[in-house]
């Protein structure tokens, strides 16, 4: 392990450590890896994000590198395949919804022309850079993480509450958490112009 120092959560698990070093709080700005990631979240509901990681080479390769339009397309033959699926979190409830959203992720783009102009339109397109002195003052839910998850589950998606929405927003680098110290904080914080807490 290097001397770089990190996020508390990174530990010294070393897919937990690439993970953070290299994706987590980066602004994301492709469709395939922001549906990727919502759907990803929506996964890890009720277990831990090292689990989903450990399972995300299964899950690319079960749902098609995840690619919204065919994951549209889904039926009731491929959920069952899916949830024979041993390398992926075998919940009806979170495949059907991963369909589901897949399809609603399709009519976000239709309307907005991208997802990713929808979902980094709530912050102007620019990622809000907190200052966080300690793992233990990140919020596990904002007033914005409550208005996307209002507004994404008013157009029907599942697996969009707050606390999801808002790890999401973490993830595809929306937000900016890294802890102050973190090398990565330090490092991002100098791409953004929008300092100040969220």
């Amino acid at each position: 392990m290097d001397e770089k120092t990190r996020c508390a959560w990174a530990g010294e698990v070393p897919i937990y450590v690439d993970y953070h070093d290299n994706e987590w709080g980066r602004p994301t700005h492709d469709d395939r890896e922001l549906f990727e990631l919502l759907i990803l979240e929506g996964a890890q509901a009720g277990l831990s994000w090292l689990t989903i990681l450990k399972k995300r080479e299964a899950y690319r390769e079960a749902f098609d590198g995840f690619d919204p339009a065919k994951v549209a397309r889904y039926d009731e033959a491929k959920v069952e395949e899916l949830m024979a699926n041993a390398g992926i979190v075998r919940n009806r409830r979170k495949i059907e919804a991963a369909v589901a959203n897949a399809r609603l992720f399709l009519d976000v783009v239709r309307e907005f022309g991208s997802f990713d102009a929808f979902i980094w339109g709530y912050v102007g397109g620019e990622p809000i850079v907190n200052h966080w002195e300690t793992q233990a003052d990140v919020p596990a839910t904002t007033p914005l993480s409550d208005r996307i998850s209002k507004d994404l589950k008013k157009r029907g998606f599942k697996f969009v509450g707050s606390t999801i929405v808002y790890a999401y927003l973490q993830s595809i680098g929306m937000v900016n958490d890294h802890v102050a110290d973190c090398f990565v904080y330090r490092e991002l914080a100098g791409m953004s112009s929008d300092e100040g807490a969220s």
